[in-house]
């Protein structure tokens, strides 16, 4: 009996093996049209998948979107990021500029016609703005050789003296200060020599003021003042600035010139302290006033106990 049924599942195998092979060979040949088996499974299949991947598709299309968003988020972070870091880059390129320019220009001037004298370079650490124009301070002093009535300059010009030392530091009184007594033997360039003493400041033009000019002195606007270094404090050739006007005083005796500084005093980082190696003569040469007796000798300038220049004219 039991071999009976062993018969009967080898040859229901055999069948379906037959029934499989004829099946395989049947859908192997390209044929137009399928089977209505192939049909039907494959239209089943294709209705199945419809449903199914229209919403995977969405699901993953939703996840990658948001991947992307956090893509384009982490990369405008990081752009954000590299902008800060260009703005200060920027900055402290303009700055290392300005610095270079300025420590250019100042090497030309310790280059020029001032290698006569010693020139030590500071910079300005404090500037009060209830005095802006009347002190600074400058990291140089005792120890660096710093000592009261030294010229500070800037490249561009002369722009006041050391007033106080201490031994890190020193108080610059400025030129702009110069109604306190800190006036300036001055000589006006051309053809002749006018001497002068700067002994003003007019803060509303922003402009000094040189007076005890000879009345028959002929001056033109434009014309560089520089100091006369009559006194023994400050030296000879410092460039004070150039003639904007001229105007008699009030006692008609003497000509005012009014001058633009040459030195930028409102930007003020780097500046020299000049150092003289030489004493200037101190008698002031002073043309003749006419109608004046006794004019024709030249008389003695008076200088202050804060190292102050100043001419007596006739």
């Amino acid at each position: 009996m039991s071999n009976f049924f062993v018969k009967r599942r080898l040859l229901l195998l055999l069948i379906s093996l037959i029934v499989l092979v004829t099946t395989m060979g049947i859908t192997l040949k390209d044929r137009p049209v399928p089977t209505w088996p192939e049909r039907f499974v494959r239209d089943s299949l294709a209705f199945v998948q419809s449903i199914v991947y229209k919403p995977a598709f969405a699901v993953a299309g939703f996840f990658e979107s948001i991947k992307d968003v956090y893509v384009v988020y982490e990369e405008n972070k990081a752009l954000k990021q590299n902008l800060k870091q260009f703005a200060q880059i920027t900055a402290d390129l303009n700055e290392l500029k300005l610095e270079n320019e300025q420590l250019r220009k100042m090497l030309e001037a310790e280059q020029s016609k001032l290698s006569d004298y010693k020139l030590r370079i500071a910079e300005v650490v404090a500037r009060s703005p209830d005095r802006w124009n009347h002190t600074l301070i400058i990291d140089k002093g005792t120890k660096d050789g710093i000592s009261p009535n030294m010229a500070v300059i800037t490249p561009e010009g002369y722009i006041g003296r050391i007033q106080s030392v201490s031994h890190f530091s020193s108080q610059v009184e400025l030129v702009t200060d110069i109604e306190r007594g800190n006036h300036i033997g001055a000589i006006i360039q051309g053809d002749e020599r006018i001497y002068g003493v700067v002994e003003g400041y007019d803060p509303k033009n922003n402009l000094l003021i040189m007076r005890k000019i000879p009345m028959q002195s002929v001056i033109e606007p434009k014309q560089m003042v520089i100091t006369s270094g009559l006194g023994g404090t400050i030296p000879k050739g410092l460039v004070l600035g150039e003639i904007v006007s001229v105007r008699t005083d009030e006692q008609f005796l003497t000509k005012d010139a009014y001058i633009r500084p040459s030195a930028n005093l409102n930007q003020l980082e780097k500046v020299f302290v000049v150092e003289r190696s030489l004493i200037a003569p101190t008698e002031i040469p002073v043309p003749a006033l006419p109608g004046l007796p006794g004019s024709s000798a030249p008389s003695t300038p008076t200088t202050d106990t804060n190292g102050s220049e100043e001419g007596n004219q006739g």
